[in-house]
């Protein structure tokens, strides 16, 4: 069973399956679908599409230049049938598929280091904006920290939308202060000793 490449973005053809384009040279083209060969008959580039694998590979997104890629090769001489080297070749296929799988999350994962920064300014923006919908996992316990967070957050998008700030915290302190004064305390009357005394220290 040969399986071909699709001319466009490089997915594989089955037997049977896509579309075959016969230029007036001798040329054939395999396309997987109608999709790839309406791009190609609107002469578009590949390179410059985003969705296929030459454009990946062109802007660094996937790994091009590598050992593993030349075993995939066709080779156009043709070899005698052996039951020995038949077995090995299956064996090694399933190997250098391991390896490329490996090689490429540790491509994938050296390319994305490089973005962390970026993708956790983007996670503070949406934090910043959202911050009341958002309850931590800790939450339970460090109640008072991610309160204190959350009303300084509140306050900053206030000031920026030109609102009056939201004081928890003083807003609180108001209502202990009222409670207080409503308690009805006993009134202290000053002991007669100590006013003679200070009368004295005047004359």
């Amino acid at each position: 069973m040969r399986l071909y490449k699709c001319w466009f973005c490089s997915s594989t053809v089955y037997p049977g399956h896509g579309n075959t384009f016969c230029r007036n040279d001798g040329k054939a083209f395999k396309f997987c679908r109608g999709k790839c060969f309406k791009a190609f008959k609107k002469k578009r580039n590949p390179r410059k599409v985003r969705w296929t694998k030459a454009f990946r590979k062109h802007n660094g997104k996937e790994a091009s230049n590598d050992s593993v890629f030349q075993f995939e090769r066709r080779r156009a001489r043709p070899e005698k049938y052996d039951r020995e080297t038949m077995i090995k070749t299956i064996t090694a296929m399933k190997r250098i598929e391991e390896i490329t799988v490996k090689r490429q999350k540790r491509f994938h994962k050296k390319r994305m280091d490089g973005s962390k920064e970026f993708v956790n300014q983007h996670k503070r923006r949406e934090l910043e904006r959202h911050i009341g919908t958002v309850i931590s996992k800790n939450a339970l316990k460090n109640k008072a920290s991610l309160k204190k967070v959350a009303v300084k957050l509140i306050e900053k998008r206030r000031k920026r939308e030109n609102r009056p700030a939201f004081l928890y915290e003083n807003r609180l302190k108001e209502q202990r202060k009222k409670a207080a004064e409503k308690e009805v305390r006993p009134q202290v009357l000053p002991m007669m000793g100590n006013n003679d005394d200070e009368d004295e220290m005047m004359l």
